[in-house]
């Protein structure tokens, strides 16, 4: 077995079990677990010392995952997805099967297809949606690389990814709200 599938089988025991993972993205280095978990994503809330009335963003892993947990998946989305130049998040109205802890508060959710391989690898054999939020406690500059992170989170979390551990962030994502009816806004560019 490579190093990638070590790391994979070892974050999806965590995962299955609740559990937390500190995971490279195709952003920046991430606090994650199972978008699904409700305890989970309260454990995120709790290490991030975050208010709970602040949506997550969560990864898929590609198109097909993100239209099952998305109600109706708006047809300019996948345009916006195409065209996009760097990794852009999209906040869609109607997340379905998602704790309800991880959306907002008007039932929205803030969802990334990924464009990293190990995450997309990740997603594809977990088969559920990962939270992904940038390692930091809330309030504190986001880390601009793995030696960044502090020991508040790389103590609270249950298995640290054992891969690019010198790799500098990328840029963080662009983030645009499609209502479904119709409405386009961007939240951050």
């Amino acid at each position: 077995m490579n190093d990638q599938t070590v790391e994979i089988n070892n974050c999806i025991d965590i995962l299955s079990k609740g559990g937390l993972i500190l995971y490279p993205t195709d952003t920046v280095w991430g606090i994650g677990c199972d978008a699904t978990n409700e305890e989970a994503v309260k454990t995120v809330f709790e290490l991030k010392r975050r208010q709970d009335s602040q949506a997550l963003i969560c990864l898929v892993a590609n198109d097909a995952m993100l239209e099952r947990y998305v109600e109706k998946v708006p047809d300019v989305a996948y345009d916006i997805l195409d065209l996009a130049t760097k990794p852009t998040t999209i906040i869609y109205d109607n997340p379905n099967g998602i704790a309800q802890n991880a959306t907002g508060q008007n039932k929205t959710m803030a969802i990334r297809v990924a464009s990293d391989i190990f995450c997309q690898y990740l997603i594809n054999k977990f088969k559920k949606p990962i939270i992904s939020t940038s390692a930091n406690v809330t309030g504190e500059p986001t880390p601009d690389g793995f030696h960044e992170i502090s020991n508040v989170i790389l103590k609270g979390v249950d298995y640290i990814v054992n891969l690019q551990h010198d790799k500098k962030n990328g840029t963080s994502s662009s983030i645009i709200k499609l209502s479904n009816d119709g409405i386009v806004k961007v939240i951050r560019e």
